[in-house]
């Protein structure tokens, strides 16, 4: 047992040694502190996102009051990769991510009492944009993230009720750069920007659960995030860069700016969800979540024509297994997700809205002796409006998770 545990925990902090910075192809995260990453489990996400529903056997990272249904020690982690292509009025391009989207353990304390802990990115930085005219070229990139480390636990009080609350602390860089160069001038300019990022956030949950008749059950929960700050140590430097074929650019005059450190808000936010569904056999919910990114500020500079909302999103999803205690057909085990879903970003850009629309499908297959399971989701997210001069991303995102589920604290009977 305790040799499992150190495994595990040399996992998550060889895992927080990398820190890992996603780099997302999308331009939409020059703004802000980058595009949200989904912070949730494969499970969750090939359901639309919803976290209504939970269970001893699947991980729930978006409600903390999951983990009171905490039976087993489960060790969960999940990857994706990403393909992304980019197109505006004129031109189309494509790009490609791939990324550890997170790791995390629970395990039961108590019968009704859970705990977890974790590791999850929060949002990606990795866009690289090129704005050209007769007299001037401009190259734009980013790269970086917010990552999130998060201890969380939950307590089932009364029968069918259960409360959670996770305490997280952020960390992670962004760095921006500008590099401008002139046809025929041999020096060109480069700016570059980095905001060191950490800060404490907290969620809060609760789910009830109750039959409404011998075979449907109602499910319902409620998440809050509380409105928080983020620090934000800003660095900039400027040079005149030398254009070499083989090294590429090359400093040879660098200035340092001073830029004041600054606090942004971390966005409240609150979630409702409410299902229908039979144990073990099917499950179909909605949720509703609103963000209120109208409160959201930049780090270092400002942005001429970006400008921020409240966001919100709506999601639909469920799952099916035919029977998930047939012993003569695999596939009638195997759990069916399905899910869709509508946000509205917060974010507006040349007066228009960045919007988003996903679909999302996946699969649970059970594997091991003690109800592990592997899950694979693919996913299709349409992002933003080729209106105004902007980019519309289609993106296509195949993700697959193990959820390992052991027994670790059941007294031997026998020696």
């Amino acid at each position: 047992m305790i040799k499992k545990i150190v495994i595990i925990v040399v996992v998550l902090v060889t895992s927080l040694g990398s820190a890992q910075q996603n780099g997302s192809p999308s331009p939409y995260s020059f703004y802000g502190i980058g595009t949200q990453q989904f912070r949730g489990t494969s499970e969750n996400r090939a359901m639309g996102g919803i976290s209504t529903y939970s269970d001893s056997l699947h991980f729930n990272l978006r409600n903390p009051a999951s983990l009171a249904k905490t039976r087993f020690v489960t060790f969960t982690t999940g990857g994706s990769q990403e393909e992304v292509q980019l197109e505006d009025n004129t031109n189309t391009s494509n790009g490609s991510n791939s990324s550890l989207d997170y790791i995390a353990l629970r395990f039961p304390v108590l019968k009704k009492l859970g705990v977890s802990f974790g590791l999850i990115p929060v949002t990606s930085v990795g866009y690289r944009l090129d704005q050209s005219t007769d007299e001037v070229l401009n190259t734009f990139s980013g790269s970086g993230g917010l990552n999130r480390v998060f201890l969380s636990a939950g307590y089932e009080p009364i029968k069918g009720l259960s409360v959670g609350a996770s305490g997280e602390f952020n960390f992670g860089n962004i760095q921006n750069e500008t590099l401008q160069s002139i046809p025929g001038v041999e020096l060109g300019t480069q700016e570059n920007n980095r905001s060191n990022l950490f800060g404490f956030t907290a969620n809060l949950g609760a789910q009830y659960e109750t039959p409404l008749n011998e075979k449907l059950r109602l499910y319902s929960s409620v998440s809050y995030i509380p409105n928080s700050q983020i620090n934000s140590e800003n660095s900039r430097t400027v040079s005149s860069v030398e254009f070499n074929n083989l090294t590429g650019v090359f400093p040879i005059d660098t200035q340092e700016v001073e830029v004041a450190t600054t606090d942004f808000n971390f966005p409240s936010a609150i979630t409702l969800g409410v299902g229908i569904g039979q144990k073990d056999k099917w499950f179909f919910g909605g949720e509703y979540t609103n963000q209120r990114n109208s409160s959201f500020t930049n780090r270092s500079f400002t942005l001429d024509n970006a400008s921020f909302e409240d966001a919100s999103q709506i999601r639909f999803g469920g799952f099916f297994i035919p029977e998930h205690t047939s012993i003569s057909n695999y596939f009638k085990k195997v759990t069916y997700r399905a899910g869709v879903r509508f946000e509205e970003t917060g974010l507006i850009i040349s007066n228009e809205s960045i919007d988003e629309f996903g679909i999302s499908f996946g699969v649970g297959l059970p594997a091991g002796r003690i109800l592990s399971n592997i899950n694979i989701g693919l996913e299709y997210i349409q992002r933003g409006t080729t209106d105004a001069n902007l980019v519309q991303e289609n993106i296509f995102n195949f993700n697959i998770s193990a959820s390992l589920n052991d027994i670790w604290f059941l007294k031997s009977k026998f020696n």
